[in-house]
């Protein structure tokens, strides 16, 4: 399928490793040119060397103010067509197990630094009357997810954030959209059974094919699944869809 992408420029955030990577390495075979934030340099680096010309890269905690003015100065007067906000999460933990701190961490990890990225993004976007702006979230934002209490909360905050956004800016060209993932063969999704494994005395790989036999689709997503949706969300084909959260998971959220 042709995404009709080719030339355009993306900002894929966490672009050094797992769901973030599989996004930007799509958008790139699709022949567009992608801007990598990451804190993993030689990963980054390996993908400019591979993609010489059209992979970029800011080795760069995006969650910080001075990686935003790097951001800026990076990109400068060009036009950004998309955009996936995406990076780490807080730590697995139980309600009784945090601590205000923690909250404080998680609120800039998860929602803070995501407004002042995407108002530096709107003025440009609304003056080509273009733009795709994309969050990656969790499947928690429809279902709270089992030792995942800081995520749980933050998350739904940015998905209120994003459908307000999505209305405020309306048919100006540019499109708000949520993807929440389920479980993921990536090296995140190792924290939670790692955390089950402490809590039940039970092995992680015990815990992790319990797991596994919780989801409908009988398998963990992996990661070219996730990047297939994303790298659509991020295209002209999605011009119609705005203010949506989209769940990849399996089957396993029970909600309607």
């Amino acid at each position: 399928m042709n995404l009709q992408i080719k030339d355009q420029l993306f900002i894929v955030g966490g672009a050094s490793s797992g769901l973030g990577r599989a996004v930007a390495l799509r958008l790139l075979d699709e022949g567009a040119s992608v801007i990598g934030i990451a804190r993993g340099a030689d990963a980054l680096q390996e993908m400019a060397t591979e993609y010489a010309g059209r992979f970029e890269y800011i080795a760069a905690d995006i969650t910080t103010p001075e990686a935003l003015e790097k951001i800026k100065k990076f990109v400068g007067a060009r036009q950004v067509h998309g955009v996936l906000i995406n990076a780490g999460g807080p730590p697995a933990k139980m309600i009784m197990e945090t601590t205000p701190e923690d909250w404080d961490d998680a609120y800039y990890k998860l929602l803070r630094w995501k407004v002042p990225f995407v108002q530096s993004l709107i003025p440009v976007m609304k003056g080509a009357t273009y733009g795709r702006i994309l969050f990656l979230e969790s499947q928690s934002v429809k279902q709270p997810i089992e030792n995942l209490v800081l995520s749980n909360s933050l998350r739904m905050a940015v998905v209120g954030f994003a459908k307000t956004l999505s209305r405020e800016i309306g048919g100006t060209g540019i499109t708000v959209n949520v993807i929440g993932p389920g479980s993921h063969a990536t090296t995140a999704i190792e924290r939670l059974y790692k955390k089950k494994s402490e809590q039940t005395g039970l092995s992680t790989e015990e815990v992790r094919d319990a797991a596994i036999r919780n989801i409908p689709a009988g398998a963990l997503g992996q990661a070219d699944d996730f990047a297939q949706l994303a790298a659509w969300l991020l295209s002209p084909g999605s011009r119609y869809v705005t203010g949506q959260v989209y769940l990849l998971d399996g089957g396993s959220t029970a909600g309607v």
